[in-house]
């Protein structure tokens, strides 16, 4: 259900792209040393995009670095890193893993289930670490796989589960700015899971999988309308914040980049394809 959150790549300056890049691999090293390489076959660009969010909120101290890895071996590339990238790699793991059981639980996905397994003394680090946290990310996935389970045609409400684990990963901190990041992370959540569910629609209809899109079809109109009121809640507390370092990035990706997986009518490719 990641990969939606990203940049319009054709739209975007070359000094920008390539300090989103720079956040994608900082991540990426994060999540290498604290978790390994099986750490870093989680990242995504969604994560990406809350570690750039909080880091232009916050604006902590960065480390700039160099660095060759497996995907680009011949030359160094930059990579930032902070306390945002290091949060966005802890929650890369949990939800994950979370995500991994889920698999395993409904649909006996094997290589899920062998993935989850890899990953669970990672996880449990992370849960020690934030344990309100992953206890309610762990409920709201229980209630999705109930709603999934019983064939739940609301979307309103199977969206509104991944919605609240989205507001769960953007409130790191408890501050003037929380009922913002809360509202923005669950409206951002509500897009993901429904555009997820229109991308998938033909698949999951020839395998006879749930798709919380069946009670009223994939019309294009009413699914973008459904897309752009949700979005345009997420944007309304996006503008409340008062964000300067990173804007470019971040409104780029939120008024164009998030709506490229609902133009092309695809699920996202390998993140790495894009940087």
């Amino acid at each position: 259900m990641f990969g939606y959150v990203v940049i319009n790549k054709p739209e975007i300056k070359f000094k920008d792209f390539d300090l989103y890049r720079s956040y994608y691999c900082g991540l990426c090293r994060d999540l290498k040393e604290s978790f390994g390489a099986r750490g870093q076959m989680t990242l995504n660009y969604d994560l990406t995009f809350l570690a750039i969010l909080l880091d232009g909120l916050y604006e902590d101290n960065t480390v700039v670095s160099e660095c060759r890895c497996i995907v680009h071996p011949f030359s160094k590339h930059t990579t930032l890193r902070n306390e945002y990238t290091k949060y966005a790699s802890d929650m890369n793991v949990l939800l994950t893993y979370y995500q991994c059981l889920d698999a395993w639980k409904d649909d006996k996905d094997r290589r899920k289930k062998r993935f989850a397994k890899a990953l669970k003394k990672r996880a449990q680090r992370v849960m020690e670490q934030y344990p309100e946290k992953s206890k309610n990310i762990e409920m709201e996935l229980e209630l999705l796989s109930e709603y999934e389970k019983n064939g739940e045609e609301n979307i309103d409400n199977t969206s509104g589960c991944f919605g609240r684990i989205m507001s769960e990963l953007f409130l790191m901190k408890h501050d003037e700015w929380q009922v913002y990041l809360e509202k923005m992370g669950f409206y951002l959540g509500k897009f993901i899971y429904i555009l997820d569910a229109y991308c998938d629609y033909e698949e999951d209809l020839k395998k006879n999988r749930f798709n919380a899109l069946k009670g009223i079809g994939n019309d294009e109109n009413v699914i973008r309308d459904m897309l752009t009121l949700v979005m345009s809640e997420c944007t309304r507390n996006y503008e409340m914040l008062p964000i300067v370092e990173n804007n470019d990035i971040l409104q780029n990706i939120l008024y164009s980049g998030v709506w490229t997986g609902f133009n092309l009518g695809t699920a996202p490719k390998r993140d790495r394809e894009q940087v």
